[in-house]
């Protein structure tokens, strides 16, 4: 058997059809139309596209002619051509191969935590370990199906490519490392996040708000702390924090930059705000431990190896049934777009799974979470987990 050499518009056709066998099986084989769909989606893709009919067609027609596609109908209602992969039989993949090879057409060049990550939904890797031995095997071939890419200056990981083609030429940007935040040390990057935010923590607290949505969220999160202590922490000029107050709760603001500090004391007169670094936070003096520890958006700057820690340090100080909030933008693809945040600071944007994964670590159960979409690329979380 001879590879394909895969165009970027085949890889995109072809990886859609692969993910879309194991995340909607109702609806599949797929239609032109759901196939077109599927290919320009917004959301685990890099790059974006704007695919029309006809390059989808000319796209599963190469497929089609080299074994990995096939063509059938509907067998109900109108005649209506269906779409579906026959890649797995072709290239001989097991079900852990698969989906590496799925996100890897999607997604292109990717480190093996990014892997892990990102192939929640397609199969469930046991750890880091098992999506190297995976990638391994599939190195080790006769035909091999993927090669390891080596280090870029700044990266701590080795990145992974796909050989059914080559990769589209503007993918690599989603497969920066997101370590990288590290490169000069948690101190240098902890004195770059302080500095910046007291440059623009006058203009911050002039502009920033909440959303009606986002509004509605923190009524819920005051409600939830039945009158307990609540700390917002990264509070930068209490945006969030002012918002608690106002439906009730009794809460105070903590932040690492003091610019922000001093912004959001004369903003919020009414409200403590204190210097400090929310991965040391300690119980509140006057209570057995936080009802509420509000994370909002204040994990922008913090590399995916230091999210467990991070997110076990903020439950471990809450009380029985309290509550740690987590918002934040995240997503691989908004993250070229977003990769510079306030006072030109790197920023980094999670996983979704990898935020859950953090939260489970942590002993910490998951009681309310939504996806929200700005209309464009930018997708946030907000959750509620519960100790």
């Amino acid at each position: 058997m001879t590879l394909p050499r895969l165009t970027a518009d085949e890889q995109r056709v072809l990886g859609c059809l692969l993910e879309k066998e194991v995340t909607v099986p109702d609806t599949y084989p797929l239609t032109l139309n759901a196939l077109r769909s599927a290919c320009n989606q917004k959301s685990s893709r890099d790059p974006i596209v704007d695919f029309d009919e006809r390059t989808v067609q000319d796209a599963v027609r190469a497929l089609k002619d080299g074994g990995l596609a096939r063509v059938t109908w509907a067998d109900y209602g109108r005649r209506t051509l269906k779409y579906l992969q026959t890649a797995t039989h072709f290239l001989g993949l097991a079900d852990d191969e698969r989906a590496l090879i799925t996100v890897l057409l999607l997604r292109g060049p990717q480190s093996p935590g990014e892997l892990r990550a990102r192939t929640d939904r397609l199969y469930t890797f046991a750890d880091r370990e098992a999506v190297e031995a995976c990638l391994d095997r599939m190195a080790a071939r006769d035909e091999p199906l993927v090669l390891r890419l080596e280090r870029r200056p700044g990266q701590q990981d080795h990145r992974w490519i796909h050989l059914l083609g080559d990769p589209p030429p503007d993918a690599a940007p989603a497969a920066e490392d997101r370590e990288a935040i590290l490169a000069g040390g948690p101190a240098e990057r902890d004195a770059a996040v302080v500095a910046g935010y007291d440059v623009v923590a006058d203009a911050e607290a002039l502009t920033a708000s909440v959303s009606p949505f986002e509004g509605w969220f923190l009524d819920r999160v005051a409600a939830l702390a039945h009158g307990r202590p609540v700390v917002d922490v990264g509070c930068g000029a209490g945006t969030a924090t002012g918002a608690l107050a106002a439906a009730g709760a009794a809460v105070s603001g903590l932040d690492i930059s003091p610019g922000m500090v001093a912004a959001a004391r004369e903003r919020h007169p009414g409200v403590e705000f204190s210097v400090g670094d929310l991965r040391r936070l300690l119980r509140p003096a006057t209570a057995p431990g936080w009802g509420a520890v509000v994370a909002w958006f204040s994990l922008l700057h913090f590399a995916p190896s230091e999210l467990p820690a991070v997110v076990g340090g903020l439950g471990a100080v809450l009380v029985p049934d309290g509550v740690l909030v987590i918002s934040l933008p995240v997503g691989g693809l908004g993250a070229r777009d977003g990769r510079v945040g306030p006072g030109g600071l790197a920023v980094v944007r999670h996983e979704a799974v990898e935020v859950r994964r953090a939260v489970a670590a942590a002993g910490l159960t998951v009681v309310e979470s939504y996806l929200v979409s700005d209309g464009g690329d930018d997708e946030r979380l907000y959750l509620i987990a519960r100790r």
